[in-house]
């Protein structure tokens, strides 16, 4: 299944054994009594800021009992028996566990509960259960009631309790408990007689409570307008209303409605599914998404809306169920999944939308039933809770929810449509690193599968993603500033579903307090609000500096020394960072090559993203961020060499593949497609590669490329000709007829510097004819004319033509001035009066001599 459920608590397995042990003393004949009725009448009735869970169950005798379940030590406490056959509603424990709340539905006289007569009432009560002592009556009303403790940010001991009531008739009180401690640990209400409250809320037909953040959110009808509300408990008394804010939802048909304030099990599942749906979820990157599902009159598809506040825009999906002839019994249930939303309807599709990054379909993944999705979860009434916490309300148990990459890599290896791919692969790079899981399958599986997609290039987006995710988890921060995708637009439609997109109009919320989650909400709609265009790194200032440096170095002309070094230096901050990360040794010998252009490119990189990130993230430390910028663009590097060192292992290649004496296989064709993609999508990026990469793609071009092809490629700068590669040419080969021509290729196509110093190597007549062209060409560059002191003898010229006696004077004038050998003293393939000689036959042939 594409989500694992890991179960982090089971009502049967961790409660039940627990409290048939403390029933061991009951008489044989009555135990299995005891066992029926604890069985039958045991569920989960709350969960609490700190993760404990309370339960109740009837005893032989018929009582209400409730339990505490410990999720950190894994112990179960019990809190209260109630002496009286009693349905509990809603029931909550302070932070202390001196104090419980509880509210029940009684029975009428004949045993069957009736709220519309007269005598049946909901009961509100407050429990002093440190010992027990007291029990005060806080509400005995004919309407429903929920009640709530108020945790402290800060588990203290506070002197205050404070408690939420939350009634049918559409009203929330806060009540103030004073506390006072006697004889010893003996817990006492002080104001028993008379407890303060306050109205919190009133006319309101939605409410949402947030336990892990001590949120309250409720919508308010005002003039047909559905108005949200969010408000925040802080420690003692404090309350702030965050925002308030306006949604364009249809609310007809939706009776009073609670989301996790305790599971109600009075209420008709049948009748739920017929009305709206509506939740909100969190996290703490300062995302806030209001999920919505209207009531629906068809059972031919689904309509649901994500209101993505954080990034002022409204979607509506569309989805149609499986298959042609199947029907919608049932709603749809949203789960918050940290980065992601689970939208699910049983038997019919599982939708998992990108949070962080909604702007285009193809970053959320959808499943159908075809996909067989239809047991993924539970069909029971799910509510999901902070943490990827799901409670399965029927059953009882509580599972921690995660994305299951085993599943994502199978469902990668086989999907046909590309936004299925692209999905998968955020889906499998986002969910952190399961034990089983390595990021080497997804380099495995893009190895094979590199031309499989045409609406974005796989290599590109597996780059850029998979670097994001590497950095993100130091610092969310960062998720405005770095690129996410390879892909800007997406207009490809996903079957199955359908999309529209409405902007929100802003300012979206009036936020009232600016700490912790809500600055982050308010830095997001900031953003969206003033920034244009966005703030994504790009690597155009980086790509023009680099193209200048390099046309600078080629015609002669030089930077400050100062500045080149800075750059070389970033550039081995970043080699020095990947050595360390770098654990075990590789088959292929990168990094080990002087490429300057590369690494030009790799230091004005670091440079550019280190300033840009400083620019706008002025809170974070410097040596944070300079640390971040060494990884991202580490982990840039090492993705490429962990896509050769894949490949390389899979076609079983050997180290001799670096030599040139031998014709190329299959396996080395693979490795040079696979090079050549590599540097296709990092050079569209402007991504700087492992030096040595340039080496190896033209080794390998020489073994498997004729020659009019390889001349092809490194014309068109697909193959670049580096120093060291051409030195192995040349060290390599033979001097036989075919290689001769190879040579004088590609040494007549190397820039002039280098191709000084190979062709000082080759000891061959080719090579000295082309050192004395050069030679003559920098005799005469610098040469200046003067005036003509005497005339030489002309019986010393062979060559009876004035134009090439003169240009022979001037030569022999320069050589007289010792300029003419300086630059090959040393060398011994080299003979002045060769280059002398050479010089004047090419120049006599030039003339038409």
């Amino acid at each position: 299944m594409v989500l694992r459920l890991v179960t982090h608590f089971n009502v049967l397995a961790d409660v039940l054994p627990s409290l048939l042990a403390q029933a061991e003393t009951v008489d044989e004949g009555e135990g299995a009594g005891v066992l029926e009725t604890t069985y039958g009448s045991l569920h989960v009735l709350n969960i609490e800021r700190n993760g404990n869970i309370i339960y109740t169950y009837k005893d032989n005798k018929g009582n209400a009992v409730f339990g505490l379940y410990d999720c950190q030590t894994k112990q179960n406490k019990h809190l209260y028996t109630f002496e009286k056959d009693m349905q509990a509603v809603s029931c909550s424990v302070n932070s202390e566990r001196t104090l419980l709340a509880a509210s029940f539905i009684q029975y009428t006289k004949e045993g069957v509960r009736n709220e519309l007569q007269t005598g049946s009432k909901c009961l509100t009560l407050l429990v002093e259960i440190h010992p027990v002592n007291n029990v005060q009556v806080l509400k005995a009303v004919d309407s429903c009631i929920w009640v709530q403790f108020l945790y402290p940010q800060a588990e203290s001991h506070l002197p205050q309790n404070h408690l939420l009531l939350i009634s049918e008739e559409k009203y929330i009180e806060r009540f103030h408990i004073q506390i006072t401690r006697e004889d010893g640990d003996r817990v006492v209400i002080a104001n028993s007689s008379h407890l303060p409250r306050d109205r919190i809320a009133e006319d309101f037909v939605w409410s949402q409570w947030d336990m892990s953040e001590q949120r309250l959110y409720y919508i308010e009808l005002k003039t047909s307008k559905s108005i949200l509300k969010c408000i925040q408990f802080g420690a003692g008394e404090s309350f702030n209303l965050m925002f308030e804010m306006p949604l364009d939802i249809s609310l007809s048909g939706l009776r009073f409605q609670l989301v996790n304030f305790g599971y109600d099990y009075r209420q008709d599942q049948e009748k739920l599914y017929n009305q709206p749906s509506l939740c909100i979820f969190t996290n703490h990157t300062g995302s806030l998404c209001v999920c919505y599902s209207p009531k629906s009159d068809s059972r031919k598809e689904i309509t649901y809306s994500v209101f993505y506040l954080h990034k002022g825009y409204r979607k509506t999906f569309t989805a149609a169920p499986g298959s042609a002839d199947s029907q919608v019994t049932k709603g749809i249930t949203f789960l918050n999944l940290g980065y992601w939303v689970a939208v699910y309807s049983p038997g019919h599709f599982l939708h998992f939308l990108n949070i962080q990054h909604p702007d285009l379909i193809c970053h959320s993944l959808f499943l159908t039933g075809n996909n067989k999705m239809a047991a993924v979860l539970p069909s029971s009434p799910l509510q999901s809770l902070p943490g990827s916490l799901i409670l399965d309300c029927y059953s009882g148990k509580v599972y921690r929810a995660t994305l299951d990459q085993s599943y994502l890599m199978r469902f990668l290896w086989n999907a046909h449509l590309d936004c299925e791919k692209m999905a998968a692969l955020h889906c499998a790079l986002s969910c952190g690193r399961d034990p089983g899981f390595s990021e080497e399958q997804i380099i495995q599986w893009i190895s094979e599968r590199v031309s499989a997609c045409h609406s974005f290039d796989l290599i590109q987006e597996f780059l850029i993603a998979s670097s994001y995710w590497s950095v993100y988890a130091e610092l969310d921060d960062v998720g405005m500033l770095l690129p996410y995708s390879s892909v800007l637009t997406w207009n490809a439609e996903i079957p199955g579903i359908k999309l529209v997109t409405e902007e929100l109009p802003l300012p979206l919320m009036k936020v009232y307090s600016l700490k912790g989650y809500w600055a982050k909400l308010n830095s997001n709609l900031e953003y969206i609000k003033y920034t244009k265009p966005h703030l994504h790194y790009h690597n155009s200032v980086v790509r023009r500096e680099w193209h200048n440096l390099i046309s600078e170095e080629r015609m002669g002309k030089r930077r400050s020394t100062m500045y080149v070094r800075n750059i070389l230096d970033n550039a081995m901050k970043v080699i020095s960072n990947m050595e360390r990360r770098t654990l075990e040794p590789r088959l292929i010998p990168l990094l080990q090559e002087e490429d300057r252009h590369q690494r030009l490119l790799m230091g004005l990189m670091v440079s550019e993203l280190r300033d840009h990130l400083l620019r706008h993230l002025q809170r974070v430390e410097k040596k944070k961020i300079e640390q971040m910028v060494l990884d991202y663009i580490s982990k840039l590097l090492d993705l490429i060499w962990c896509l050769l060192e894949t490949s390389w292992r899979k076609h079983s290649v050997h180290p001799w593949i670096l030599h040139l004496n031998n014709h190329g296989s299959a396996a080395d064709f693979e490795i040079f497609h696979l090079m050549t993609r590599i540097l296709d999508a990092a050079s569209s990026l402007c991504f700087p590669l492992p030096p040595g990469f340039h080496s190896l793609h033209t080794i390998l071009g020489v073994r498997c490329l004729p020659l009019y092809n390889l001349l092809h490629y490194i014309d068109n700068g697909v193959l670049l000709l580096t120093e060291t590669m051409v030195m192995r040419l040349m060290k390599d080969l033979d001097n036989s007829e075919k290689n001769e021509k190879l040579k004088f290729s590609i040494i007549v196509r190397l820039p002039p510097l280098i191709g000084q110093r190979v062709c000082r190597l080759w000891d061959h007549p080719m090579s000295s004819n082309i050192i004395s062209r050069n030679h003559v060409a920098q005799l005469l560059k610098n040469y200046k004319k003067e005036p003509r002191n005497s005339m030489t003898d002309k019986s010393s010229f062979p060559v009876e033509f004035l134009p090439l006696n003169y240009f022979i004077e001037i030569l022999m004038g320069l050589e007289s001035s010792n300029q003419a050998l300086c630059g090959f003293e040393g060398h011994d393939n080299v003979d002045a009066e060769f280059v002398e000689e050479a010089a004047l036959k090419h120049t006599a042939a030039l003339l038409g001599l």
